[in-house]
């Protein structure tokens, strides 16, 4: 604590947890070979978690039924509760180092690894990066050695070298819903070009009955083009109180007698997750609860949170009991609602416990509290002190999640049905398809032209216009002499637009156009560079500036992985129907983008195929009556396939 900081909260050092290794710890590679080879004639299903923390996604696998005999991590506590905690190895490999790479490889060869699993960090890529990254997919060829200081890379190199019979990734929602989505398309397209079948999805991981808001993306890749399902989903949460509930009530840091072997008298579970949760305590250990822990609370504390219900905002309080900005820190003190989940727990939570506070006690969360809520078992113990205990809690992957995926991977390898396709085949089937029709039968033909300036002009005034009127307006705005990045628009064009779209229907659009071209004449070189910034033209929406970027083709290498995936309802139609999920009417900027990118891929086919989609959702899987059996996409379709489908097929296109 600084002496001189008047808000700090007194930390109360301890308990120090100290655990033993694993009963089948192993200190050398050659003893975990060996230990394999024994697990193996066991029937055993073995599994390794990279970027591993503390082990909640390995606890989970195991729950499952895969056991996991190594567990990587740099964080040195978590190395150590994962040693305690799992057989085999746990270390703390620098994944950035081809040495690393080359170790856990030959040792997941060894030991017949049948799972890989982690969450790897996803840093954010510079353009350049990127490109070189897509040529390499595109190509199919492996990955550089430099390029193994991105720890995503890392993974995936081993997931390609390795070759185990499933991969499972988890990570944050954000690492696969960037503009492009490149990191997501990225993996996908690699594995599926090593022979995997590949799902991913953005989960919501109370659906699984964990008792927060955390939503995580998980990607599952199955070897030999085995198919996996997502397992089934619950529909009632698991609330604050249903899991936390039965802890006795401490003060703001109480400490047990004993230190780290301390605990407090424990009455027994009430409800069917906390017996869930203490199924693994020892039957003489019943009546303990260990780690129920927490930061001491300050007098001014005390008296805000008895103020506080799970309503009251952090700018609510009084202004003596503030002692942070209100309008930076709203949520700065959130009590939870013992009837909803809690909030998502994040690594922050070692700093602080502001944002946790108990539902009914005026004091933070305590270390099993938070364990509980990220469905550590109770006989899951942390190395170290509580700050470090609270920082592999709040970076742990639920447990409860992990199992759920964990028995789906099992049953997926056991049932061994073909899932038949990949991104490859539809991006290509989409492509092919786009490229056959005519440009007079396409709704938006200025999309496949490419030429920005026009595709502009026709957004703007021919978004909703009648095939035909398409057929009359198009060749004209087509024979124009187009606007370009050296001399703008000339006078010439910018009449004879404003001349063909007259009318009270054309006038606010007339406007939009004219600022525009005024905009482009003043920055030409901004209307043509990869990504616009909407700042330099502040009458372009966002959704307009996407399909520019989309449609319009970048010559120059450097700038052609800048394609966004972008969501519009026709094409989340396509995407629904195709997977069997509605993806139209809900999660579209997670779910329904994952969709659009599973489709399309990331090859040379993939901007055919992204602009086949917009085409399809307007004349082939309309609203009313889709014309399946002129769908490319028919023979891997689930609702083509559906009776109710074959009903309503049409056997012409227009």
């Amino acid at each position: 604590m600084n002496p001189n900081d008047e808000f700090a909260v007194k930390q109360v050092r301890g308990p120090y947890v100290k655990l033993p290794k694993h009963p089948d710890h192993c200190e050398t590679v050659d003893e975990l070979v060996e230990y394999a080879k024994e697990r193996k004639k066991s029937g055993a299903v073995l599994g390794v978690d990279l970027f591993a923390g503390a082990g909640g996604l390995s606890q989970g696998l195991a729950d499952a039924g895969i056991e996991v005999i190594l567990g990587v991590d740099h964080y040195e506590y978590a190395v150590e509760t994962h040693a305690a905690r799992f057989p085999g190895i746990s270390a703390p490999w620098d994944m950035s180092t081809a040495e690393s790479i080359e170790r856990i490889v030959s040792l997941m060869k060894e030991a017949d690894i049948d799972v890989l699993a982690g969450g790897p960090p996803c840093q954010p890529f510079s353009k350049a990066g990127r490109n070189g990254i897509r040529h390499l997919v595109e190509q199919g060829l492996r990955d550089p050695i430099d390029q193994r200081r991105n720890l995503w890379r890392a993974y995936l190199e081993v997931a390609q070298l390795a070759r185990p019979r499933a991969v499972i990734m988890e990570n944050v929602p954000d690492m696969a819903l960037d503009d492009e989505m490149f990191i997501m398309r990225s993996i996908i397209e690699e594995l599926e070009q090593l022979g995997y079948t590949v799902e991913s999805k953005v989960i919501d991981t109370w659906r699984y009955g964990v008792p927060q808001f955390r939503q995580r993306y998980i990607l599952v890749a199955l070897r030999d083009g085995i198919a996996f399902s997502w397992p089934q989903e619950v529909s009632k949460k698991v609330t604050v109180w249903n899991a936390i509930g039965d802890m006795p009530e401490v003060e703001g840091g109480w400490r047990p007698e004993g230190d780290a072997d301390g605990w407090i008298r424990y009455e027994g579970p009430k409800t069917e997750f906390q017996k869930y949760i203490r199924r693994g305590v020892p039957k003489e250990q019943s009546c303990r609860l260990y780690d129920h822990i927490t930061r001491p609370v300050r007098e001014d504390d005390r008296i805000a949170f008895e103020m506080m219900t799970a309503e009251t905002k952090y700018s609510e309080l009084p202004a003596n009991l503030q002692r942070y900005r209100s309008d930076i820190f709203n949520d700065k003190y959130k009590r939870l609602d013992e009837n909803d989940l809690s909030r998502t727990i994040t690594a922050h939570i070692s700093k602080d416990g502001y944002g946790f506070i108990h539902p009914r006690q005026s004091r933070t969360l305590t270390v099993r509290e938070a364990a509980r809520l990220q469905t550590f078992p109770d006989d899951f113990r942390f190395s170290g002190p509580p700050s470090a205990a609270f920082k592999q809690i709040g970076n742990a992957v639920p447990v409860r999640l992990g199992e759920n995926i964990g028995r789906g991977v099992l049953e997926a390898l056991s049932l061994g049905e073909k899932k038949g396709f990949g991104s490859a085949q539809t991006a290509l089937a989409l492509a092919s398809w786009y490229r056959s029709i005519p440009e007079r039968d396409l709704t938006r033909p200025w999309i496949r032209d490419g030429n920005r300036w026009r595709i502009l002009v026709c957004e703007i005034f021919m978004e909703r216009t009648t095939l035909e009127q398409v057929r009359l307006l198009w060749p004209l705005i087509k024979s124009l002499p187009a606007a370009n990045e050296e001399v703008g628009v000339s006078q010439t064009t910018k009449e004879t637009i404003l001349a063909v779209f007259q009318g009270e229907r054309f006038e606010k659009r007339r406007r939009k156009f004219e600022s525009l071209a005024s905009s482009i004449n003043e920055h030409p070189e901004a209307f043509w560079a990869p990504s616009i910034d909407l700042l330099v033209f502040p009458s372009l929406n966002s959704a307009l500036k996407e399909i520019l970027e989309l449609a319009s083709p970048q010559t120059r290498a450097e700038d052609r992985s800048e394609e966004p995936v972008i969501v519009a309802k026709g094409v989340l139609r396509v995407t629904s129907r195709f997977q069997g999920i509605d993806t139209e009417s809900r999660n579209k900027q997670s779910d329904g983008r994952i969709s659009i990118a599973r489709l399309i891929g990331l090859n040379e086919n993939s901007r055919s195929a992204h602009l086949a989609l917009f085409e399809l959702g307007r004349t082939v899987c309309v609203s009313e009556m889709p014309r399946c059996s002129v769908c490319p996409l028919q023979q891997w379709c689930v609702y083509a396939q559906s009776e109710s489908s074959r009903d309503n097929q049409s056997q012409v296109l227009f």
